[in-house]
């Protein structure tokens, strides 16, 4: 399919834009830098300028391509990469991310199994250099990455693209209302289009896409496979806790911070034991949130450095990348973050995997579906307010046979949603 005037016209206006914009991505960078120093390198991906090192092996076997914008999406992403890595041992593999956290996940998962590269702004000369680097048989974007210039380069290419465990919030849809003529031609060129819910997928052809590629496959993360050693490391942590009980505060974001200190310090007034495990959403938190903590007077022990909480820590800090399924095991009941401040809410599956009760706050648009089922099905209490938080962490932690129902209940919905990898691995027929 040929571009018309129309859509010529407008990918000219967008890419005009997007050049107009550059300084601010090089501003964007040194400002995430100063709090993430991983973002002061590999500039040269951000804009797809490479060396002649390994293009002459460009063309030597097909190329995979899994887009996967950043640590969540690699989880998610997480059994369809390994599936693909043992179904196709000779081909090879790139994975993309923007994110420093996204590329340490995919080294930690993988290792030089797969080659890992920032996916460039969406400038058109980048775009090109980018595919005409890698040549990819294949495009996989995981959830909701719609870049004009990237899908329409990929059609140009004759590459054929899937949108993967695809969601869009009713909120997104209405957020591309400016960019709508443009998205929605891009979305045309899209072969295939996994929606997580068939709400999802009505979202979807709303914003463009052909009615004919949309199907419903489920969430990927319910097949997120459990890490054997667990059950022991869950054991373990116990212990050398000192058998108490436990709360987790898991992706939090900065406007979450004192709900949870507050709350943490309430609780600690009626079980003097209680200990918080506390993993703050992004890196540049981590210590933050130590200083705040020890500041607060509050025992603090980290991932990091103690690997371990003992007994006479009143926090752990989960300073890391890519555990925290573990330590929801090891917890009694767990807070989900990005939902007390507007952020739209983060991962339940997680817990709910792990049979914890999990509590939240209101903001959930960007897993309505999900927090919906879990609600119904008994395993999710959403607070409204910040003050509401301490009175359902008191009540729960008070109640050891609700805590039981709702994390079976959890667990339940959890198992019964897995199939989702199969299902896509079909639609796209990988």
């Amino acid at each position: 399919m040929k571009p018309d005037f129309t859509e010529r016209l407008l990918r000219g206006l967008y890419s005009l834009a997007l050049y107009a914009l550059l300084p601010v991505t090089i501003y964007h960078l040194v400002w995430r830098g100063f709090r993430h120093p991983a973002y002061l390198s590999r500039w040269n991906e951000r804009y797809a300028v490479y060396g002649d090192e390994a293009a002459s092996n460009a063309n030597a076997q097909r190329t995979l391509w899994v887009h996967a914008v950043s640590v969540g999406e690699v989880a998610a992403a997480a059994a369809l990469i390994s599936t693909l890595l043992e179904k196709y041992p000779g081909r090879r593999m790139v994975v993309t991310s923007i994110t420093p956290t996204g590329s340490e996940r995919v080294q930690a998962l993988w290792g030089d199994r797969v080659e890992h590269v920032y996916l460039p702004y969406d400038l058109p000369g980048a775009v090109g250099r980018f595919l005409d680097r890698y040549q990819p048989s294949q495009a996989l974007i995981m959830e909701t990455e719609l870049w004009p210039n990237l899908l329409f380069g990929c059609r140009d290419r004759g590459i054929p693209t899937a949108i993967l465990n695809a969601r869009l919030s009713a909120r997104s849809l209405r957020g591309y209302r400016v960019l709508a003529p443009l998205v929605s031609r891009a979305l045309r060129t899209v072969s295939r289009v996994c929606a997580q819910t068939a709400a999802d997928g009505e979202r979807f052809v709303a914003l463009g896409a052909r009615p004919e590629t949309v199907v419903v496959t489920g969430n990927l993360k319910f097949d997120v496979a459990e890490r054997e050693d667990t059950a022991a490391f869950v054991e373990t942590f116990r212990r050398h806790a000192g058998r108490r009980m436990v709360w987790i505060a898991a992706s939090t974001h900065p406007e979450e911070e004192l709900p949870v200190l507050l709350a943490h310090r309430r609780l600690r007034r009626r079980w003097p034991d209680l200990l918080l495990l506390w993993a703050p959403r992004h890196p540049e938190r981590f210590r933050p949130v130590i200083e705040r903590l020890k500041s607060a007077g509050l025992r603090t022990a980290t991932r990091s450095t103690e690997r371990l909480a003992g007994p006479e820590d009143a926090v752990f800090v989960i300073d890391t990348l890519g555990e925290l399924p573990m330590f929801f095991g090891a917890s009694d009941v767990a807070f989900v973050g990005g939902s007390l401040q507007d952020i739209g809410g983060h991962n339940l599956l997680e817990p709910a995997a792990a049979g914890v009760p999990i509590v939240t706050g209101p903001h959930l648009h960007n897993f309505a579906e999900i927090a919906d089922a879990l609600q119904q099905a008994g395993a999710l209490t959403v607070v409204a307010s910040d003050e509401e938080l301490g009175d359902v962490l008191d009540m729960l932690l008070e109640d050891p046979a609700l805590r039981a129902k709702m994390g079976e209940a959890g667990r339940a919905l959890a198992e019964s949603g897995r199939g989702a990898l199969a299902r896509t691995l079909t639609a796209v027929r990988l």
